[in-house]
């Protein structure tokens, strides 16, 4: 029965995902929304709706392990998984343009939260600190005249059915994040292991699965700086928006594990990531192959 709450809450968060994303993005075009604005924001996190809700319900429901885990274990996996897997189904160009700010931001936001982390509490002043971090990157980006945007395409439905999409989608991913923590709390108890190891294997790798998704396919179809660019993103936004809006919604406690290994584990993902990039400007196949080869030792550690 838990296995069933967690595919079932899994299934509901990707489909409900895609149709909020997809009726945001087409009711913003019908109110004439700049595109790079829609690139950025509706597009660029949507692939993050999963993690959002996913903590924000974790959070409520008196399980910080998994809510800080998912975040934590996402990013983890986001770099040395999907970028991984994405550089061996082709290897990956990096753009030079942006790369320094989007780095930096990416460094910063990894050390603020850790610098917080470490007080063992994440409360709603620290939470602001975050969610201000996260205005600043989408202000600088947006004012970057090279700034990357994800595609938009042009609006398939008409505003009363994109509307519908958006709500429709959102209940559908509300309904499946409380599956999927629920699932987990009691996968948990009846494994008899914690919550946080939970969250950062199979809740982080299931809310995931969008940025798996997007990133194997552009990365199959020659877009290679789409899926970074996508990575790199989703771990800004997974540390200073879902984290900053967990803990404004209901303020969290860091587990000391996520604290003393897991943070460390995430800070040298993101330097490996940033090595790899700068090295020829390119990510190769056998740079991929290392990046799994850790997330394989990463979850053996875990089941130590």
């Amino acid at each position: 029965m838990d296995i069933l709450l967690i595919l079932g809450g899994l299934i509901a968060l990707l489909i409900g995902g895609e149709a909020l994303v997809k009726g945001a993005v087409d009711t913003a075009q019908r109110l004439r929304v700049p595109p790079m604005v829609i690139g950025l924001t509706l597009v660029g996190f949507g692939t993050s709706t999963p993690e959002l809700l996913t903590s924000i319900q974790a959070a409520l429901d008196g399980a910080p392990g998994i809510a800080v885990g998912n975040v934590v274990g996402s990013n983890i996996a986001n770099i040395l998984l999907i970028v991984g897997l994405s550089a061996l189904v082709a290897p990956i160009a990096v753009g030079r343009r942006g790369f320094r700010q989007d780095m930096a931001f990416l460094v910063g936001a990894t050390l603020l939260f850790m610098a917080i982390a470490a007080n063992g509490h994440l409360g709603r002043i620290s939470a602001t600190a975050l969610l201000a971090g996260l205005v600043l990157f989408l202000v600088l980006s947006l004012r970057r005249s090279d700034a990357g945007t994800p595609e938009v395409e042009a609006p398939s439905l008409s505003a009363p059915i994109a509307i519908v999409y958006f709500f429709v989608g959102l209940l559908i991913t509300l309904l499946g994040a409380r599956f999927l923590v629920q699932g987990a709390i009691r996968l948990a108890e009846d494994m008899g292991v914690s919550q946080t190891i939970i969250g950062l294997t199979i809740v982080a790798v299931g809310t995931s699965l969008p940025e798996l998704i997007t990133s194997v396919l552009a990365a199959r179809r020659g877009h290679s700086d789409v899926a970074l660019g996508n990575i790199v993103g989703s771990n800004i936004f997974n540390i200073l928006g879902i984290l900053g809006a967990t803990a404004l919604v209901k303020p969290i406690p860091i587990p000391s594990e996520i604290v003393a290994y897991d943070n460390w584990v995430m800070l040298g993902a993101t330097a490996l990531l940033i090595g790899a990039c700068v090295t020829q400007w390119r990510i190769t196949r056998t740079e991929g192959a290392v990046m799994l080869g850790l997330y394989v030792a990463y979850i053996a550690s875990l089941a130590i």
